[in-house]
């Protein structure tokens, strides 16, 4: 595996964490819902209201 795309995955992961911690979601599941579903799981982050 390319190292860059794991950092680069990583990296959207830590910052889905924080987004869905600012909506008053969990910032751990995010976390690894991110790292399978990566952009799609940032799109659902901004998406969706605030908890």
């Amino acid at each position: 595996m390319n190292t860059e795309y794991t950092v680069g995955w990583g990296t959207l992961a830590l910052i889905n964490a924080g987004l869905a911690q600012s909506k008053n979601r969990s910032g751990l599941n995010w976390f690894f819902i991110s790292l399978f579903i990566g952009p799609i799981a940032t799109l659902l982050i901004v998406v969706w209201d605030k908890k």
